[in-house]
């Protein structure tokens, strides 16, 4: 094969290469996050994690004064932050202000004290708006849940704040298949999972609350 021929093959493929680079970071560049708190950060990944365009939810921190919070730190009290979930999702598909009106109706945000059966600060709920548009979406969403339910919504509109991942055995927790020892006795996670949201008793004030526009209620 000629030098010339093989130049053109290699630029061609470079070309080609490059048309592919540029279309993945158009589309990675297309995607946004919304950041909230809704108590157990598994249940709300798991939640909107079944949502056509969520791209993926990343359980974590957030809303704290900590640098890399641990999770017992978290629990224990005293850092500031929220069980909070990132959620990648691309806007074409699904909307912020669909899934904040999802997030309303997934949680008690009458509750002011934590979520269900898990109680304390960093167990409550709250959205962390990225920018001026989603504060106006996530307050709209906040006015509509309050006219829906009839009562007061304590969950608060914060500003953007450090997200700060959760370790990975916190990561996709309720489809694992890793044995883990809980107050149920020895199960895999995806089974300790549903043992613990069950046991929580949150599907059943969602449902409460909610009745049949609970999303994710089962």
């Amino acid at each position: 094969m000629k030098l010339a021929t093989i130049k053109m093959y290699l630029l061609a493929g470079l070309i080609v290469f490059g048309g592919i680079v540029q279309a993945t970071g158009a589309r990675a560049a297309d995607l946004e996050t919304l950041t909230v708190a809704g108590g157990c950060f598994w249940c709300v990944e798991a939640d909107f994690e079944k949502v056509e365009g969520v791209k993926g939810a990343v359980s974590g921190f957030a809303g704290g004064t900590v640098t890399n919070p641990t999770y017992k730190q978290v629990v224990k009290g005293g850092t500031g932050h929220y069980e909070a979930v990132q959620i990648t999702f691309d806007p074409s598909i699904v909307s912020s202000d669909q899934l904040l009106s999802l997030f309303f109706r997934s949680v008690d945000p009458t509750d002011a004290g934590g979520q269900f059966c898990d109680r304390g600060d960093s167990y409550r709920t709250a959205i962390f708006a990225d920018d001026s548009a989603q504060k106006a979406a996530a307050e709209k969403a906040k006015s509509d849940a309050a006219a829906a339910l009839g009562q007061k919504i304590v969950t608060p509109i914060l500003g953007a704040a450090k997200f700060w991942p959760a370790d990975g055995s916190h990561q996709n927790y309720y489809r694992g298949s890793k044995l883990v020892l809980t107050r149920f006795g020895p199960k895999r996670q995806a089974s300790a999972y549903e043992a613990y949201r069950n046991a929580c008793g949150r599907d059943a004030r969602v449902k409460q609350l909610w009745g049949s526009a609970a999303p994710f209620a089962s």
